[in-house]
């Protein structure tokens, strides 16, 4: 049998089995009449019992004998037909087997009668949550991180859940294991340069990402994944410290290039104003001198105490 090959993005191709059964829906015959039917059944199973045992007493055999006959095969077919009566609840389905061999699954709301002879399994169709425990990883850069998620899922097709994987419930609580740490891995905690994806600054394609991941990986199981979300993420204790000063150090290079560039601006917004209005002619010594004082002035963390030059401007 030949296993296609299931892309997941940004990531290897999965080799996944065919799925050898697919959901089968079906329906059965209408419960409430088969329980009337049932119970009277039962009643008249009772009342033949108690009849031939009072046809015996009174002397005739053979119509005593029929009745006590009759009662217990009534009884008997009564208790039989109620056990092929199904309950299916909102949000639940039942997965029927006879002999071994799938038949189908039913999905209607209330009551119906089935082969009283086949195996009907519980399946939860309600959406639920995931939540993986919080792991210790090593990101792209190889900084150990903790992260943590959270998936929503939901069973879509009943057949491959129950026939395809051992445990559908276990299966998708590994496989999101397995998809978080292959996306903490494939990214950096922090971005490096502007475009780069990283986990703290790329939360919505992250999880996007993710959530492809790890419907890639639980489509074997018949599941559908509604929603997946990072619920945790953080530098491991052992390299906080530094990667908290590392972070620290970054901002204040960023706003010191910030603080650069702005000055510089604004000392060449000076200059082109003093020359356009003819205020002052500079020589290119003098300009420089100026720029200087400028930056200092605009860039400096501390105040300035000013120089008050009472000769001319070239003492």
């Amino acid at each position: 049998m030949t296993t296609p090959r299931t892309t997941v993005e940004d990531g290897p191709a999965l080799d996944l089995p065919v799925p050898k059964i697919t959901e089968k829906v079906i329906t059965g015959a209408a419960g409430l009449p088969v329980l009337g039917g049932t119970l009277l059944g039962l009643l008249a199973g009772i009342g033949s019992f108690v009849g031939g045992a009072v046809q015996l007493s009174g002397g005739s055999k053979g119509a005593g004998v029929a009745l006590m006959v009759v009662g217990p095969l009534l009884l008997l077919g009564s208790l039989l037909l109620m056990f092929g009566l199904t309950v299916v609840s909102p949000g639940q389905a039942r997965v029927v087997q006879l002999l071994g061999r799938y038949r189908g699954t039913i999905r209607a709301e209330g009551m119906t009668w089935l082969n009283p002879f086949t195996s009907r399994r519980h399946i939860s169709l309600r959406i639920r949550n995931h939540e993986t425990e919080t792991s210790k990883v090593n990101d792209a850069d190889g900084n150990p991180i903790e992260i943590a998620a959270v998936v929503v899922w939901q069973v879509e097709d009943t057949a491959m859940a129950v026939f395809e994987v051992d445990d559908y419930a276990d299966f998708v609580a590994i496989q999101t294991e397995t998809a978080v740490r292959h996306i903490a891995t494939s990214y950096p905690y922090d971005a490096h340069h502007e475009g780069q994806l990283s986990l703290r600054d790329g939360a919505e394609e992250i999880a996007r990402k993710l959530s492809a991941e790890i419907s890639a990986r639980v489509a074997a199981a018949g599941v559908r994944v509604v929603e997946s979300r990072i619920t945790r993420l953080a530098y491991a204790p052992e390299v906080a410290q530094v990667m908290l000063q590392r972070q620290q150090a970054g901002a204040v290079v960023a706003a010191r290039r910030l603080i650069v560039e702005g000055a510089v601006g604004m000392v060449e917004e000076a200059l082109d104003r003093l020359a356009e209005r003819d205020v002052v002619d500079l020589d290119e010594e003098r300009k420089a001198a100026m720029v200087s004082n400028l930056l200092v002035v605009l860039c400096g963390e501390r105040g300035t105490q000013p120089v008050v030059n009472t000769g001319s401007l070239y003492q």
